[in-house]
């Protein structure tokens, strides 16, 4: 390696020689490269990591002994992440090195595979959602949501800054979008819940002209699904506001189609499919009406033919800063979740429109024979919203919701505490070997 390939701090990702290192520093005004640097004592690296060497026998002992300490819990747990069975022929495909190494499909004529898959997965999308468009994914459905809300303000065509979200959010999806909303000096508000689901009348006295947005769920954080969607829709379109509806795929197979309650985005995380739960990583899900097709954030792949007449796949749009000219971009979003989205696709394929279907059906029978078996425990109430549950319910408890929380997780079972003396449990086919003991075990610590 040359003296032009190493730079003074050993970096060969600075090639740059000692002159022009001190040219640019005499140009800027400081006397060495820690100078350009505020690293306070306590973190500078001095050298030693401090990590003894070890054999990779010795390192896979370690590692074991570290993950033997994570609690071994059956969780009964949802509020935006699910745990579906996966088939190993997700895995057993999505691993051929062809997906694995296509990090961005931007070369056609290599990757004409992968943006197959991906194109039928944005297929799958508009016929669940009965939308035009749906791009090929984005990070989770907190991004997915933040992204609507700035959309909101390209495609309108009148003036407005409030963005109205259920009093029933989570927390973490809240935070995203109030972050994407400071830069359009946006502001997000809370309408009532009525029963778990979008008070209807206490929105139409909360929106007005200045809405820009209102978004409603279904099901919602609590699992409740939704009865009056098209009248939020009807609020919505009142004041010439954008619709935006948060679901996801499996319920979208059962659930009225977000197209004819009035929806113009439909966003969520589609990893329910695909993935399994993966502790906060996800799968964003846009999918918005073709006339907005020039303003959806991120990729849309799309078909069309060769010069020989064969059908042939590309990257039809790239509306990032990256791509085009910073004043024409739609978003910063700046990577994807492609082989993401091609797991949840082929899951979606193995599974056929009545298998979905089916696993959707079974999302609301189990969640209201779980409840039925939790209401009759001494000290719980199940569910605590009177309508039909998808996955999950909330229930009260007598005993503060914390202390039966814990209690429960020293039985080996995980569920969320709400509120005060409020639990909420979620249960898929995976979990159903685990109900009926679960269900000893509530019985045990809720009286």
């Amino acid at each position: 390696m040359s003296e032009r390939d190493v730079s003074p701090t050993g970096s060969p990702y600075a090639p740059h020689t000692p002159a022009e290192t001190a040219a640019m520093l005499d140009a800027i005004g400081v006397d060495d490269v820690e100078a350009l640097f505020d690293v306070p004592d306590a973190v500078a690296f001095d050298g030693d990591f401090g990590i003894d060497a070890h054999g990779e026998r010795e390192t896979r002992r370690e590692a074991v002994r570290l993950l033997r300490r994570n609690d071994d819990l059956t969780e009964f747990l949802g509020r935006g992440h699910y745990d579906h069975y996966v088939p190993s022929v997700v895995d057993d495909l999505s691993k051929r090195s062809e997906f694995l190494t296509s990090y961005t499909q931007y070369q056609p004529e290599v990757a004409q595979g992968f943006l197959q898959a991906l194109f039928e997965y944005q297929s799958m999308l508009v016929e669940l959602t009965g939308l035009g468009v749906a791009n090929c994914s984005m990070y989770d459905a907190a991004t997915a949501l933040g992204e609507a809300a700035t959309l909101s303000q390209r495609v309108r065509s009148v003036s407005g800054d409030r963005i109205l979200v259920p009093e029933h959010l989570r927390d973490g999806k809240r935070a995203v979008l109030e972050n994407y909303a400071d830069g359009p000096d946006l502001s997000v508000e809370s309408y009532p819940m009525a029963d778990g689901q979008a008070d209807v009348d206490a929105l139409a006295e909360t929106a007005d002209e200045d809405v820009a947005m209102v978004y409603a769920e279904t099901p919602s954080v609590r699992g409740v699904v939704a009865e009056r969607l098209a009248d939020v829709g009807d609020v919505t379109d009142d004041h010439d506001a954008l619709f935006c509806l948060g679901s996801d795929p499996v319920a979208l197979s059962l659930l009225e189609r977000p197209a004819d309650v009035g929806a113009d985005v439909v966003v969520g995380d589609a990893a329910s499919l695909g993935i399994g739960t993966a502790y906060g990583f996800g799968l964003g899900m846009f999918v918005t009406r073709e006339e907005y097709l020039r303003q959806v954030p991120g990729r849309l792949v799309g078909a069309s033919d060769d010069a020989d007449g064969r059908r042939a796949y590309t990257l039809t749009l790239q509306t990032r800063e990256q791509h085009i000219r910073k004043e024409r971009a739609t978003s910063n979003i700046c990577t994807n979740q492609a082989w993401v989205a091609l797991r949840t696709a082929m899951h979606a394929a193995w599974l056929g429109p009545q298998g979905l279907v089916d696993l959707a059906e079974e999302c609301v029978t189990r969640a209201r024979d779980l409840a039925a078996e939790l209401d009759d425990v001494v000290g719980l109430q199940a569910p605590v919203h009177d309508g039909h549950h998808f996955r999950e319910f909330v229930a009260h408890t007598d005993q503060p919701a914390r202390a039966v929380v814990e209690d429960l997780a020293a039985r080996g079972y995980a569920v969320h505490a709400v509120d005060e003396h409020l639990i909420q449990v979620c249960t898929t086919e995976v979990t159903a070997a685990e109900e009926e003991a679960f269900v000893e075990a509530v019985a045990e610590v809720a009286a």
